[in-house]
């Protein structure tokens, strides 16, 4: 009987309806709705989501979505999370004016000519086709050439795929990324791990040790750093005393009671 019921409930979210966007905000006017997460229901079916014409922030990610087609009256919409679908068509996402981040990877997007319904979204910042982390990606993605002609279709783009490529710290990140390259590189020969029995440390041993100063400021701004995790010490004591003390007393309420004959 329960296995019935919640296949019920399972068909019920295949379509999104008024009322499962009801219940899921709260919310009694659709239009009220600012935000939404419809992460991992088995929708393929965007329904009525076009009529959340105020939505600004939207998490489709883990469906079975296809079409999205309903969402090209999001106006508003800035972010949006599709990873995980099926998706191959974006045309209709050409109208979304306002959005700055989008997540389409593991998805079936096949060729740079998908992307092109994207090119007039001059807030787009924040794109990825590909997630390393949950080894989500999508076959253009094997394209030689792909991050380059991404960038060039897209010149306003700040992070591709989670790599910051302009702005603050994407010099950084690629310094980074080169030094791991050259690392991993050294590490092995021929396939096999190369043991480096000579290594020292690069720095002194007293290098990262923090150097008084003279300044007022920071020697307040120091006195008072310390003076806050004297007191998370503190805390931490208190606290792993009470659930020693709370263990304590549990595991004497579950020992059985004996009587004596």
């Amino acid at each position: 009987m329960d296995s019935k019921r919640d296949k019920e409930q399972d068909a019920d979210c295949e379509k999104i309806t008024a009322v499962l966007l009801k219940s899921r905000t709260g919310e009694f006017d659709l239009e009220s709705i600012l935000f939404l997460k419809l992460r991992g229901l088995g929708i393929h079916d965007l329904g009525c989501i076009g009529e959340c014409v105020n939505l600004e922030k939207l998490d489709l990610s883990g469906n079975n979505i296809t079409n999205l087609a309903p969402l090209a009256s999001l106006r508003l919409l800035s972010v949006l999370g599709l990873s995980a679908n099926r998706i191959s068509n974006l045309e209709p996402l050409r109208s979304c004016e306002s959005l700055q981040h989008l997540n389409l990877a593991g998805n079936i997007i096949s060729s740079i000519e998908s992307l092109h319904s994207l090119q007039p979204l001059r807030k787009l910042e924040n794109i990825r086709l590909k997630d390393n982390t949950y080894n989500y990606t999508n076959p253009v993605c094997r394209n030689s050439s792909y991050r380059n002609i991404v960038l060039e279709m897209f010149p306003n783009i700040k992070v591709l795929d989670g790599e910051r490529v302009v702005g603050r710290g994407s010099e950084l990140y690629q310094l980074c990324k080169d030094i791991d390259e050259t690392i991993k590189a050294g590490l092995y020969k021929n396939g096999q791990l190369v043991e480096h029995p000579d290594c020292k440390p690069w720095v002194e041993d007293n290098y990262w040790e923090i150097k008084r100063s003279n300044n007022a400021i920071i020697e307040e701004a120091y006195k008072q750093f310390n003076d806050v995790l004297h007191e998370c010490r503190l805390l931490n004591n208190r606290a792993t005393h009470v659930i020693s003390q709370t263990e304590r007393s549990m595991s004497l309420k579950k020992q059985p009671k004996q009587y004596a004959i």
